[in-house]
């Protein structure tokens, strides 16, 4: 059956939290809680998409990171220490992440058109579960109900950018054929997962972590800094693979329309 049965969607700075501000601040806050360490909200934002876990791990691997940390303790970052900074970041998250839980501006009724085409909505996160079981209701309170969400670390494989927490949507939502899915993400590392996965992917570059920045922020820039920043993000994400970019989920109705044809006349991801 050719036809787009569902959508996956990522949470932070997809459809919640305009700019992923929430992840970001509180690695920066981690890493000086557990080691009096400094890292920038841009190095913070590097690896974004990935499991929390692996995000640390990844941002000590960080060429100019492990040349600061290799000066202050003597040698690189150990597994011991990204334990303890993911021990420290976890209680900061789920305080920060109901704070930024707010649907971002028009993606709710993008989501009930997508209901009207009997396309089912999945989702999936760099989030663990403790972060999503504090997230997921507020969410729903605001109005953001997803049939399916996965966390990064419910399944065995890992997360990002593997296909796993993609794929385990099409099993909970009972989707006939991964290219009957599309995979809408802000990261890199998500892109990937909706490429592994056999989806067709579409990036969000103004709303997510490509740009970084609370809809106040953008809002206050002048027409040609945003359209030079937008430039520059949609090229980060057609470089990682992404079939189509747009500037926010609440502008995805007709990217969707032009997958749902392509569909129609047989065309795979």
């Amino acid at each position: 059956m050719n036809k787009i049965e569902a959508v996956i969607l990522d949470w932070a700075g997809t459809v919640v939290d305009y700019g992923s501000v929430a992840p970001t601040s509180i690695f920066v806050e981690a890493f000086k809680q557990a080691f009096d360490f400094d890292i920038s909200l841009a190095e913070a934002r590097v690896p974004m998409g990935m499991g929390k876990w692996d995000h640390i791990k990844t941002l000590g691997r960080l060429p100019e990171v492990d040349a600061r940390w290799r000066k202050q303790f003597g040698q690189s970052m150990t597994d011991k220490t990204v334990d303890k900074i993911y021990q420290t970041f976890m209680p900061l998250q789920i305080a920060k992440v109901v704070e930024h839980a707010t649907p971002i501006a028009g993606v709710l009724n993008t989501l009930e058109w997508l209901k009207t085409q009997e396309i089912k909505i999945g989702s999936c996160s760099g989030y663990p579960r403790a972060v999503m079981e504090a997230l997921v209701p507020v969410a729903a309170d605001l109005g953001y109900r997803p049939d399916a969400y996965v966390a990064s670390d419910d399944l065995a494989p890992g997360s990002r950018p593997g296909p796993w927490m993609a794929l385990q949507n099409v099993i909970e939502l009972g989707i006939k054929d991964v290219a009957n899915c599309i995979k809408f993400d802000d990261s890199a590392p998500g892109i990937t997962e909706g490429l592994t996965a056999g989806m067709w992917t579409v990036g969000i570059a103004v709303t997510g972590n490509a740009i970084g920045l609370t809809e106040r922020e953008w809002q206050g820039l002048d027409i040609e800094q945003q359209a030079e920043l937008t430039q520059s993000a949609y090229n980060k994400l057609y470089q990682a693979g992404a079939h189509y970019v747009v500037d926010s989920l609440a502008d995805a109705t007709l990217v969707v329309q032009e997958i749902m044809a392509r569909r129609t006349r047989g065309e795979r991801p």
